[in-house]
């Protein structure tokens, strides 16, 4: 039986994110086996965890991208901001279009549409770019365009799917500085999806890790660096000992020898 999904509740008092056993399948393979969580609006939660956890996935559950194998996601707003891994631009579209396409349901007025786009630009520091195409920009500059289009309509909700992937420590930084700032200029509920410790660390009020389809550990970021549990205290070290297995076979110097001898 499928799971449910319930958007625009009312806000009241409650949580503007909710997911309670969350299941999630994929032919033989099953990626979650009963996920729950919730954000409250102005917070921020990270969901980690190591490549192919199902960090992703619990997006996609949350957005309607993927069905719902079973239980249950409660969101309190159907305004929903997604940063995707890629800047997923339209290349054949300069920035303003590529932002007008978010507000095409709002039936703004030309001026009252680049009035709107202008504004959001400015706020991921690109408000002279407005009529630059994507291939004009830096990755870094793409990934902050993304940005200005995933908050375009305000939106309550935020999910960033792996916002600093390729990217440089220096460039990751600025994102994450814009993430913050966003933050605290629309205070959404946010979960921000990411394996990359400086971005958890520094964006997120609580984190949760997930390993072998489910919750692992959960806490507030601060407190991961300092925890005895062996999942977090394995993934936040870096570390090879721990229960979180090493998917791939690692080669040895030796065996990287020996090849180099044979070529």
């Amino acid at each position: 039986m499928l799971g449910k999904r319930k958007n625009g509740i009312p806000p009241g008092d409650g949580p503007m994110i909710s997911a309670k056993n969350l299941v999630k399948s994929f032919k033989e393979r099953q990626v979650l086996t009963g996920i729950s969580f919730e954000v409250k609006g102005g917070e921020t939660l990270g969901i980690i965890g190591p490549s192919g956890c199902g960090k992703s996935t619990i997006l996609k559950l949350l957005c309607g991208l993927l069905p719902i194998d079973g239980g249950q996601v409660t969101l309190r707003s159907e305004d929903i901001g997604l940063v995707f891994q890629g800047s997923a631009l339209l290349n054949s579209l300069n920035l303003r279009e590529n932002l007008a396409l978010a507000l095409r349901n709002r039936k703004l007025s030309r001026k009252e549409e680049e009035a709107v786009i202008a504004e959001k630009l400015r706020l991921v520091g690109l408000g002279e770019y407005m009529y630059a195409y994507p291939t004009q920009l830096s990755g870094g500059q793409q990934k902050r365009t993304s940005f200005a289009r995933a908050i375009v309509n305000d939106p309550k909700v935020i999910l960033y799917d792996e916002p600093t992937t390729g990217l440089d420590p220096v460039m990751s930084t600025v994102i994450e500085d814009y993430m913050i700032e966003l933050g605290k200029h629309l205070k959404p509920a946010s979960i921000v999806v990411t394996h990359q410790f400086s971005t958890w660390s520094r964006t997120t009020d609580r984190v949760m890790l997930i390993y072998q389809g489910k919750v692992q550990w959960e806490g507030k970021a601060s407190e991961a660096l300092t925890t005895d549990n062996p999942y977090m205290k394995q993934f936040a070290h870096a570390t090879r000992e721990g229960p979180i297995a090493i998917e791939q076979k690692i080669e040895t110097d030796e065996s990287l020898e020996d090849k180099i001898d044979k070529w």
